[in-house]
């Protein structure tokens, strides 16, 4: 059982809490400022602080607040040498934050899925420790990556899962343009979504002969694929996943435009 501590209690860090709480494989201590963020996440806690002395007594430390404020709380820290800090922070890198702590440093871009045990994690850092990888097991799946890959992580699965639900809409829209409730529509498009999914991690075949696979000739899967094909939809998601890249890119230079 793993003692582990989450600062900041928003998005991200209420799904990474929730999703470790479903195991019951581990102690939590949540920290935040907001008292009402707390409340929020208290009951898939041992503890819940204001207090960063507090968070800084686990074995494993998250730090997934706001970039421009990592940092900040990182040198407020004092954590030792047998301890890990899990930095979540779009654009800081292991480096910036080696030199303020004494513990190793890991840096992870997941994704809200957590919650639900679902998400997508790339990790880096020098060290991947077993009770790190333990948690991150615990909330999903989690591939290891080069310092220099997290620009491109954190616009693939950290920005992703915002792109997948815009993609989900325009289903279930057309879903209810056409007759469907919105309820029926909601559930086929997303469990769609879910278990295509499900089928690309499991098969060994290629997206593109899964694809194949579905279109049966003159069947209606291949007519709306030729639609798809003679649009631009490809080169839009690769401009999306290039925008958050650039920001990401941004926020590691300073840039703290909004």
């Amino acid at each position: 059982m793993v003692h582990v501590s989450v600062i900041g209690c928003g998005n991200m860090g209420s799904a990474l809490i929730r999703g470790l709480s479903r195991t019951g494989n581990h102690t939590i201590t949540a920290c935040d400022v907001d008292e009402g963020a707390l409340d929020e996440v208290e009951a898939y806690c041992e503890t819940t602080t204001t207090d960063l002395a507090t968070a800084a007594e686990a074995t494993v430390v998250f730090v997934v607040v706001k970039p421009d404020l990592t940092a900040a709380i990182v040198d407020d820290l004092d954590l030792s040498a047998d301890q890990t800090l899990v930095s979540i922070a779009a654009g800081v890198s292991t480096d910036a934050l080696e030199p303020r702590t004494d513990a190793d440093v890991v840096r992870v871009m997941p994704n809200l899925a957590a919650a639900t045990g679902d998400m997508a994690a790339a990790v880096a850092g020098a060290e991947i420790t077993d009770d790190v990888a333990e948690l991150l097991d615990d909330a999903g799946v989690f591939v290891e990556v080069d310092e220099a890959q997290m620009h491109t992580t954190t616009a693939v699965n950290g920005s992703g899962p915002a792109f997948v639900f815009y993609l989900i809409k325009a289903m279930m829209d057309a879903g209810v343009e056409s007759g469907l409730s919105p309820e029926d529509a909601k559930i086929l498009a997303a469990q769609t979504f879910k278990g295509a999914a499900e089928t690309v991690l499991q098969s060994e075949e290629s997206v593109e002969q899964l694809i194949d696979d579905v279109c049966s000739p003159k069947g209606t899967t291949i007519e709306g694929m030729e639609v798809l094909r003679e649009s631009t939809v490809d080169e839009t998601v690769a401009d999306a996943v290039a925008a958050a890249e650039r920001r990401s890119e941004e926020l590691a230079r300073g840039d703290d435009d909004e």
